[in-house]
């Protein structure tokens, strides 16, 4: 039925979104994610440093970026200087070395909200799906395409999946928070 494809694949969607911004979030520790929503101007187009280079994570604080074209190192270091990441990056030729610095209390606090807060979102983007799914369903029961025995069980599923969805995101909150308040 239209519920299994259409409004579970928008949840897991939405989800993925949701567990690459908080991939992003620095914690005290290198992450090649950090950079994936750094965006460099090339080429014409807005593209992702790892289409760019090659990143590693040679140390616990520190992130290596390999630049495969010499001509981009500048504008590299242009867009992670821009980003709200606080990286500072230092340029060796081709080679671009971000240490990655000790996060302070406030920067912790402050980071323990921002991961709320898209937790928050991201719970309201499952809660619209769920919306729109459940008023597609009474349009079908309006229109007598489904049954009102039918109508009960889809509205049980979607808020099954729902509830599930809620619960996965409040534990990738609760996890990153430890892990931003880890030193």
């Amino acid at each position: 039925m239209f519920i299994d494809t259409n409004y579970k694949t928008k949840m897991i969607k939405t989800l993925e979104v949701f567990t690459k911004e908080l991939a992003s979030l620095r914690t005290g520790r290198a992450n090649a994610s950090m950079l994936d929503l750094v965006k460099v101007d090339v080429y014409g187009q807005k593209m992702p440093i790892n289409q760019i280079g090659t990143i590693t994570t040679p140390e616990a604080r520190t992130i290596n970026i390999q630049v495969w074209d010499i001509a981009n190192v500048s504008l590299v270091d242009a867009a992670i200087k821009k980003s709200e990441l606080g990286l500072n990056p230092q340029i060796d030729g081709q080679l671009i070395r971000l240490p990655v610095p000790d996060l302070s209390g406030e920067r912790r606090i402050e980071l323990k909200k921002i991961v709320k807060s898209t937790g928050e979102k991201c719970k309201v983007s499952i809660r619209n799906i769920r919306r729109e799914a459940n008023d597609e369903i009474k349009k079908l029961l309006k229109n007598k395409e489904i049954s009102e025995d039918n109508e009960k069980k889809f509205e049980k599923i979607i808020q099954d999946y729902t509830d599930n969805n809620i619960k996965i995101i409040d534990e990738k909150v609760s996890n990153k928070e430890k892990e931003i308040m880890t030193i």
